[in-house]
């Protein structure tokens, strides 16, 4: 069995890349000219340059593949090129989609995001018919996911034989961006977080994610949505995990969301016409965290047998993860 991964060099797409390979299938890296492929070194793959927005290099890396994973995308929530974010994770997706379409693809597995789900206002858990409702906190990533993912569902009434997968926020062991999630253990370790705010967030171990897109193209139903959560935590909760893990002292005081919103639409303001390099806060994404991101996995355990580790375990490999890197 061939199989293409797109992303196979990012975050996610290492770890699902080495279980595919440890599975015995045949596989495909489809990866951004010029990316780093630190992840899949040691791994037993062919590595095909590709770009989500030039079809023919997509009808290449396709061809003589059964099935495939597509993760890639840009993940970010400042974008000097805001435009872009829509081009690759949306307009790419369709590119795609429809070239997988003309080459016979058999299954697929998409990457959305849970930022493609709604917040229930309550703050119980959302799940897969929760519907999106962040019209007011939505930047260029949280709607590019989700048109992106509305995409994928038109297509799948044409014949495209997609599953779709909504991870949670992954932490772990390579993260080489490091990606926003990522960024908030770093920041912690390095003491660049004094303080925190209300809310909370749902955390998943890397390699859960890996693994739930593996067992949703193997017993995912096609068109359905599954949520690859791990375990709803508070802000409050979280840093001081990190910390007692990384052993460093947690931020002791605790501000309103607002403050820090107010916060990141200057330095948005910095960034967008003075520095034009990524902002530390961003309004939207402070406004838009400060909710309960709560989300339940009932349906892929029930469903796929996905069965997420403890969170402590995906924090202890992320501080790791930072600490060889010589980064804390």
């Amino acid at each position: 069995m061939k199989v293409l991964v797109t992303g196979a060099n990012g975050f996610i797409g290492g770890h699902l890349t080495k279980i595919l390979v440890d599975e015995g299938y045949d596989v495909r890296c489809m990866v951004q000219p010029g990316t780093s492929t630190e992840l899949l070194g040691g791994l037993d793959v062919e590595i095909v340059d590709g770009d989500l927005l030039d079809p023919s290099s997509l009808r290449l890396a396709l061809r003589d593949c059964q099935q495939l994973y597509h993760l890639a995308a840009i993940y970010a929530v400042w974008h000097p090129t805001p435009s872009l974010l829509y081009r690759v994770n949306v307009e790419g997706t369709v590119f795609l989609m429809r070239e997988a379409m003309e080459a016979g693809i058999e299954r697929i597995v998409h990457t959305s995001s849970i930022a493609a789900i709604g917040v229930n206002p309550d703050g119980t858990p959302a799940d897969e018919a929760t519907q999106y409702n962040q019209w007011e906190t939505f930047n260029e990533y949280v709607m590019s996911k989700y048109v992106s993912e509305l995409e994928v569902h038109r297509l799948v009434k044409d014949g495209l034989p997609a599953v779709i997968v909504n991870p949670a926020f992954p932490f772990g062991w390579g993260d080489i961006g490091p990606t926003p999630t990522g960024k908030l253990v770093l920041t912690l370790l390095q003491g660049k977080f004094p303080v925190y705010f209300d809310g909370g967030f749902n955390g998943v171990d890397v390699r859960d994610v890996a693994r739930g897109h593996y067992l949703a193209m193997q017993n995912g139903t096609i068109g359905q949505r599954y949520i690859l959560s791990g375990h709803n935590v508070t802000y409050d909760q979280f840093v001081k995990q990190v910390c007692r893990i990384g052993g460093v002292t947690p931020p002791r005081f605790k501000v309103s969301a607002n403050f820090v919103a107010t916060l990141g639409k200057l330095a948005e303001l910095v960034a967008d016409h003075i520095t034009h390099k990524e902002p530390p806060v961003v309004d939207k994404g402070v406004r838009y965290t400060a909710q309960k991101l709560f989300f339940d996995n009932a349906k892929a355990k029930r469903e796929l047998g996905y069965d997420p580790h403890p969170l402590d375990e995906a924090i202890g490999e992320s501080v790791r993860w930072f600490k060889s890197r010589g980064l804390s």
